[in-house]
Parts: structure tokens; C-alpha cells; sequence
């Protein structure tokens, strides 16, 4: 984007900012369930593993995996057992709405992170009103299930993690006042994280929010799916009403800093042997004897002289930094700002996987993977190539976000994510 263009965004945003508002949210009844933490998962997109999924299936026949990640053959059918289980759920008391509607403090600690933000249902709008700011590309067949799921609901099932840039003035003091007061839920997750919820709905305490948070824009720092999904569906659903609003979690990153952590891609048909073979002199290749730890400390040093990555699944690491330049000018597109064009995951698809490597952006081919270890783990179970990155720094994220510029899809995972499962949103109620 040019700068007159960027600054038109910034006056759009400054005219429109964040609108959020109160909903009535559906929650777990304690006296229906084993425990609030039995029933929690983390974000559909972080339970890839199938002994993660029926790890969470086990831990307590009500857990909201079996909402956000339904199991059966074929894809109409698992959301159509979604949308079952959910009604059964609601007319059993295990899920029930709260009396009315509310804004929901959202508190996590755990790991040496306290965290803390606001659930909503935010009003929807594109990425060149420049309010909601996405900064990654999307995969459309994730975009079509997600958006199948919903439909079908009726429901959003998980909040979206946003970012802005708060200034301590009206939400930071509600947020605050709020924790004082005693939660409507506290419990503590199997990772250790502590969890704790309260309602909003003092008429001053919304005001002071509402007149906050509309001198802002936001970051979507978890969630581009699922808000390409939201606004999906509200293009089906033209009149205003519940479809033209998205559950949120926003986070005021001055006050509460999010970490930025790198996804990690398996090659699942590609062993290490041949990723190798087939680099010729596009990089510089050391093998590392490990452990993973040290291997991810090289990877650290290297990524700050340049692009560098960690290749594992033969039983040992291999740390590729120093590419071809003149490779990288032939295979990475000009017409994006230098930031971009040197991004670890633009070199990695445009030049490794599209021109060396010749893989398919499917899932067939590419696996995304958060957790370090499993990507490693998965790696060597199977055969393929885990190709671990170094995570990207958050003002980067920002700063190309602003200019209207997409970082390739699953470029970084931002956390702690909140847990899924401890208020829903059912269009039906709102």
C-alpha cells in the first residue's frame, strides 16, 4: 500500500474503530460436567494430533472437541453431529445461556504469563476498512469447513485472539476493576494455565469499553480462518443481524504482551535424504547431532544473520542458512516490501517448496504444526521432512499488517491462546 493509501486506512479506522458488544454467552453448567477443565480444548487448529483428539474425546463425554472437531466420514455429516450434539446439550443443562448480555474479562496465567483481555461479539468488517487488520493468508478448503461448521450451528464455538495497542484509558480500567470482583468460573487446565471469567454488564463499565476500544484497530493474532469464515457467512446473511458479529477475545498487548512462536511444517512425503539431495547449493547445510534444544539455539543464531532453517526426521538436525542470492531474486516476487520479501516463510514457499522441492501448499503434502517436538516426532514416525522456523518478530507482524500486506499462511502462532470451551456464542440467542 502506498502512503496515502495507508494513511486513508488509518483515517477509516479512526472513523469506525472496534465495535463490540455484549452477548448472551453459553456456557458449561459445572454440575453437569466432571469439571471445567475436562471439558476445555485448545483452538481446532492446534489439536492435529489423533491421540490429541481422542485424548480430549476421553477426558469427559462433553468435551467441546466434540463441537469444534466432530468425527465421521464425511464432512456434511460431522457437521450435522456438531449441530446435534450442541442442541443435546442445551436441552440437557449441560450448556446453558447466561440470564443476560454481557462482555466477558478473560484472565490466563500460567508459564510466567498473565494475560488478560475482553470476549465480545465485535462487529465484522473487511481488511481495507482497516479495523481488523489480518496478516496472513488463508487456506480456502479450511475456510469452506470452518464456515460448513458454523452454518450449521448457528454458533461460534471459539473466540478469535485480537491485538491492539491500548493506551490505559476506559477497557484497561474495566478490565482491572472487573478482576477484583469475585469469577464466574475459575479452573486450571491440564498445561498448568490457570483460566478465570467474568461477566460485564454494568451499563458504565460497557460505555467506558465501547468508547475505548472505538479508537482502535486490531490485529487478528490467531484466528485468520475463522474471520475469513465470519465474513463468509455474513456476505450469505446481507441484513444486519447476529451474522454481521464475530466472537472475539481482545488483548491489549501494552498492558499484556503476547508471545509470537514460529508454525512448523511436515513435508509428509518428502524424507530428509531427498530434501537434501535436492538443495544443491541453495543453502548452506550443517548437519547438528542435537539435542532438539541445541538445535534450536543454532537455529536462533543463525536467524539473525539471515534466513536459516532446521531440518529433522532422519534422527539428527540439518540447519540450512546463507541462501543462493541470486536464487532468492529469481524465485521471490518484487512487487512486496523488502520485510516481506525476506520473511523465513516467504523463502521457504516461494523458493524451497515451489522451486527446489516442488510440494503442493495441500494438506495432503503440508502439515502445520505448533508443537516442536510433534512436528520432530511426527517427522520420524513417518518417514518425512519437519521443517522447523524461527518465529517472527511481532512489530514486523504489525507493521506489514498495516500496510495491507499478507504474510504467507500460518507464518506465526501467537499465544497463550485462549481456551475453547469456556463461553460460546449461539446466534440463535443473540
Amino acid at each position: 500500500m502506498n502512503t496515502s493509501g495507508h494513511a486513508a486506512a488509518d483515517a477509516r479506522a479512526a472513523a469506525a474503530g472496534l465495535r463490540l458488544r455484549p452477548f448472551r454467552g453459553l456456557r458449561y453448567v459445572p454440575e453437569r460436567v466432571g469439571s471445567l477443565a475436562a471439558v476445555t480444548s485448545p483452538p481446532y487448529d492446534v489439536v492435529v494430533r489423533p491421540d490429541g483428539l481422542l485424548h480430549l474425546e476421553s477426558a469427559d463425554p462433553h468435551n467441546i472437541v466434540r463441537l469444534i472437531l466432530p468425527q465421521a466420514i464425511t464432512a456434511g455429516t460431522r457437521h450435522r453431529k456438531a449441530a446435534v450434539t450442541l442442541d443435546r446439550w442445551i436441552a440437557e443443562g449441560v450448556l446453558a445461556p447466561d440470564p443476560e448480555p454481557s462482555l466477558y474479562v478473560y484472565e490466563q496465567y500460567g508459564d510466567g504469563i498473565l494475560q488478560r483481555g475482553i470476549i465480545g461479539a465485535l462487529e465484522l468488517t473487511t481488511p481495507d476498512e482497516g479495523v481488523v487488520l489480518p496478516h496472513e493468508d488463508v487456506m480456502p478448503h479450511v475456510v469452506e469447513d470452518r464456515a460448513a461448521l458454523m452454518r450449521t450451528t448457528a454458533a461460534n464455538l471459539e473466540p478469535l485472539l485480537l491485538t491492539y495497542p491500548g493506551d490505559g484509558d476506559g477497557s484497561a480500567t474495566v478490565v482491572e476493576r472487573t478482576v477484583e470482583r469475585e469469577p464466574l468460573l475459575s479452573t486450571t487446565t491440564e498445561d498448568g494455565f490457570q483460566h478465570r471469567l467474568w461477566s460485564v454488564t454494568d451499563p458504565a463499565e460497557l460505555a467506558a469499553v465501547a468508547a475505548d476500544l472505538a479508537r482502535h484497530q486490531a490485529l487478528i493474532a490467531d484466528g485468520h480462518h475463522r474471520w475469513a469464515t465470519y465474513l463468509r457467512l455474513r456476505d450469505e446473511h446481507p441484513a444486519p443481524g447476529p451474522w454481521n458479529y464475530g466472537l472475539v477475545l481482545l488483548i491489549d498487548t501494552v498492558r499484556y504482551p503476547l508471545r509470537v512462536r514460529a508454525i512448523h511444517r511436515l513435508l509428509n512425503r518428502l524424507p530428509v535424504p531427498d530434501a537434501l539431495a535436492a538443495l544443491g547449493d541453495a543453502f548452506r547445510v550443517r548437519r547438528l547431532d542435537g539435542p532438539l534444544p541445541a538445535a534450536l539455539d543454532a537455529l536462533a543464531s543463525a536467524a539473525a544473520g539471515g534466513n536459516a532453517f532446521l531440518l529433522a526426521g532422519d534422527g539428527g538436525f540439518h540447519l540450512l542458512d546463507r541462501p543462493d542470492r541470486d536464487l532468492l531474486a529469481r524465485t521471490i516476487r518484487t512487487d512486496r516490501p523488502e520485510a516481506w520479501r525476506t520473511l523465513d516463510a516467504t523463502v521457504l514457499h516461494s523458493t524451497l517448496l515451489d522451486h527446489v522441492w516442488h510440494i503442493p501448499d495441500t494438506p495432503e503434502e503440508i502439515a502445520y504444526i505448533h508443537d516442536t517436538d510433534a512436528a520432530v516426532e511426527q517427522a520420524e514416525r513417518h518417514g518425512g521432512t519437519a521443517v522447523l522456523m524461527h518465529p517472527v518478530r511481532e512489530e514486523v507482524v504489525r507493521d506489514l499488517a498495516r500496510q495491507g500486506v499478507t504474510m504467507p499462511r500460518k507464518s506465526t502462532s501467537f499465544g497463550p491462546k485462549p481456551a475453547t470451551g469456556l463461553v460460546l456464542r449461539s446466534l440463535a440467542l443473540d
